[in-house]
């Protein structure tokens, strides 16, 4: 999908691709040539090959080939410099990368170079997955293929592109949730937080299954740990969703079996430290504050879910 954008070099993207690669700004020759990273001299097109992302060697004119393989490409600053070292501060948008984010749905960003990274988020990264995340969108910082670069050898270069080709295929795994309703109508929730943006949202207790458990004892197991709750019929399977989503540096895989579990009144009291587990608060909502809350729930179908299931379990 072309873009307009400030610049002669048009933005590659799509919804819904499994990664975006992010560059500082257009060069001159990006700028001459309306495509990205165009200097002869930049590896970037030679390492996506070499790493596997492409079946051949990519022309930077064949830029928009890459969205048939789940790829694009942008900027973190439109201005064409000579330089990198030329941008100002205010050169960098935050705000726009966020927005395409919302609207197009990467899997993930990778930064190419970590300047643009820190133009963007004003912090120095290291090189790798990060923390930090963009609502589900995963980020990564790649070395700068730029000749300016020159210091850092090609084979480590070649090795973090590779690296990200690697860690871009999810870690697969089990989980089991519960979907607990009170005699009220009521619905727990357990608020979980990204330790370095401190972004929050809501979902369902629960977690992965460990190795060798039941559905019902890993059930019992993360539901005493997160909400101390000890006595409890599991009920029905009554929901299974995967979804795909970054934590704490990994990209996850996640199938979730979720169950109706009733109980008559409960205090959340979990009975271990949940920080390291990322969750910041448990609560119970009633279905019209989650109908009018503005706080992001997981996921994101969420809410239809719970008035189907509910209003299945009363017929």
């Amino acid at each position: 999908m072309a873009a307009v954008t400030p610049s002669t070099v048009p933005d590659v993207l799509a919804r819904g691709l499994r990664c975006v690669f992010c560059g500082i700004n257009p060069g001159r020759v990006s700028a001459a040539a309306a495509a990205h990273f165009a200097n002869p001299r930049n590896d970037f097109w030679r390492l996506l090959h070499e790493a596997g992302f492409t079946p051949r060697l990519y022309d930077p004119q064949e830029q928009f080939s890459l969205l048939e393989l789940g790829l694009g490409v942008t900027n973190a600053a439109y201005r064409t410099t000579p330089g990198s070292g030329n941008l100002r501060r205010g050169d960098f948008d935050a705000p726009r990368l966020e927005r395409m984010v919302g609207e197009l749905q990467p899997v993930a960003i990778a930064f190419v170079g970590k300047e643009a990274y820190r133009g963007l988020f004003h912090e120095r990264p290291e090189l790798g997955p990060q923390i930090r995340t963009i609502d589900a969108t995963a980020l990564y910082v790649l070395p700068s293929t730029s000749p300016a670069n020159a210091a850092v050898p090609y084979e480590e270069r070649l090795r973090w592109f590779r690296s990200l080709y690697e860690w871009l295929h999810p870690v697969k795994r089990r989980a089991v949730r519960a979907l607990l309703v009170d005699d009220d109508r009521r619905v727990l929730l357990v608020q979980y937080e990204n330790p370095l943006t401190h972004a929050r949202w809501w979902g369902t207790p629960g977690g992965g299954i460990e190795e060798g458990e039941t559905h019902e004892h890993a059930l019992r197991r993360e539901l005493r740990e997160e909400v101390g709750l000890e006595e409890f019929d599991p009920g029905p399977l009554v929901w299974e969703h995967e979804r795909e989503f970054p934590w704490n540096g990994r990209l996850l895989w996640q199938h979730n079996s979720v169950y109706l579990v009733r109980v008559p009144g409960h205090e959340p009291k979990p009975t271990i430290d949940l920080v390291p587990e990322g969750v910041a608060d448990q609560r119970w909502w009633t279905m019209e504050e989650l109908e009018k809350t503005t706080e992001r729930l997981a996921p994101p179908d969420f809410l239809q879910r719970v008035h189907e299931i509910i209003h299945a379990d009363d017929g």
